[in-house]
């Protein structure tokens, strides 16, 4: 997913503004004890090509506890298999490793990262929802270092020509993406619906939306045979059947639903934050014609995934000390800043969605705020891997309608308790 790989590629930004802070506890060329010495650094990989010279920086104020970046495939599930393999091996060839948010309870759950000391990072300092992410079972596992939740990006200047406002509710997107879209030549709404990763965001946001949720207690019960989850398959199913939501959009990814909002073909589009940025840029047939708003719900505001992107480190690391105080730098205020201001990535920091001068360049976090603190968390489970395959199915058979929402949500709470078994 687009925001996966610019969260992975932005994960190094932190060490620039750190290279100073070597261990001065040691004399030059003491060999390094208790836990320190060189790291590994395992994240995807780096498109954009400045992870490198940052690298460099940390090194040049770390020489004895230099970091090496191995960048693993871009794709998402390569990455999180080429991890698991390495770690499952037993090598100690990684030691910290940037996770997916929805990765961490199964990499937890399996012994291959360590638990860490909550005393040694700033989490009061971080919105509420995102530490969440990073616990297992009541231990911190990892430390969250860029979030992310979804927004509802609508066309401005079509709702200001017909005098309406930005849903708040479903049933008002659906009546305007029913009744407006049409007449301004446009498709209605679209997420991402093709299925991977992002259809079990879309169905989980739906579900969550209409105050249901598909598992509880660290992924022990499942909890998705509700009246809730029955609602938020209907909105989704009812929009593919009623035409609102463009049959297109059952192949959309991040990218391609960016590209048919930008390309000036829909009314209201669900994604990540980094829309923002790129529809405001140049090529875009929407700049300065846009807005963003929280995602709407059954009777009022929604409730997104909470998305984004932990370190932890590997149980596996020989120098988990250093390791600890490389996470710390990359979550510190200052290196945050860097990373939204230099990356464009949604940062952990509360502080900094109030600064007026970060507000003055990205004026979306005000609302990017309100949208992670309503967030909630994929479900977690040991199994995630297996409970997103099962939503992936179970959504698409119900989206191209072959199984109604009724039938869907049988299947999910069958196949899910499953899967919660080990069956």
């Amino acid at each position: 997913m687009r925001w996966m790989r610019a969260l992975r590629r932005g994960v190094l930004v932190a060490a620039v503004l750190l290279a100073g802070c070597s261990d001065v506890a040691r004399s030059p060329g003491e060999p390094p004890a208790g836990g320190r010495g060189p790291l590994t650094f395992a994240t995807a990989g780096d498109l954009t090509h400045y992870l490198a010279p940052l690298v460099d920086d940390w090194n040049r104020g770390h020489r004895e506890e230099p970091v090496t970046l191995v960048e693993l495939p871009d794709s998402a599930d390569e990455t999180r298999a080429q991890m698991l393999s390495e770690l499952r091996s037993g090598s100690s060839r990684f030691d910290v490793l940037n996770l997916d948010v929805a990765w961490t309870s199964e990499f937890a759950a399996a012994g291959l990262i360590t638990p860490l000391d909550r005393d040694r990072f700033a989490l009061d300092a971080f919105l509420s929802p995102v530490v969440d992410t990073a616990t297992f079972d009541g231990r911190l596992y990892a430390v969250p270092y860029v979030t992310n939740a979804g927004l509802l990006y609508y066309r401005a200047d079509v709702l200001e020509a017909a005098g309406e406002k930005p849903p708040a509710t479903w049933a008002e997107l659906a009546r305007q993406a029913r009744t407006l879209a049409p007449r301004y030549g446009l498709a209605g709404y679209a997420g991402q619906l093709l299925p991977y990763e992002g259809l079990t965001v879309n169905i989980t946001e739906a579900i969550q939306s209409a105050g249901g949720t598909v598992l509880r207690d660290d992924g022990t019960r499942v909890a998705v045979d509700s009246d809730a989850a029955r609602a938020g398959l209907a909105f989704l199913a009812d929009g593919l059947r009623e035409g609102w939501i463009p049959t297109e959009a059952l192949g959309f990814k991040e990218e391609e639903s960016r590209a048919a909002f930008e390309e000036g073909r829909l009314l209201f589009l669900r994604n990540w934050p980094y829309v923002y940025a790129e529809a405001g840029g140049p090529g875009s047939k929407v700049a300065g014609r846009f807005g963003a708003v929280p995602l709407p719900g059954l009777d009022g505001p929604g409730t997104s995934v909470l998305g984004g992107s932990n370190l932890a480190v590997s149980a596996r690391s020989k120098h988990p000390a250093t390791a600890a105080d490389f996470i710390a730098y990359l979550t510190s205020e200052p290196v945050q800043r860097q990373v939204l201001t230099r990356g464009a990535l949604p940062p952990v920091r509360a502080s900094l969605y109030d600064d007026p001068s970060l507000v003055a360049s990205h004026p979306y976090l005000p609302i990017l705020r309100q949208s992670v603190l309503a967030a909630v968390p994929r479900p977690k489970s040991a199994r995630y891997d297996q409970v997103s395959l099962v939503v992936q199915a179970v959504g698409q058979d119900v989206l191209a309608l072959r199984d109604t929402p009724e039938e869907g949500v049988r299947r999910l709470a069958r196949e899910l308790s499953a899967v919660s078994n080990g069956s």
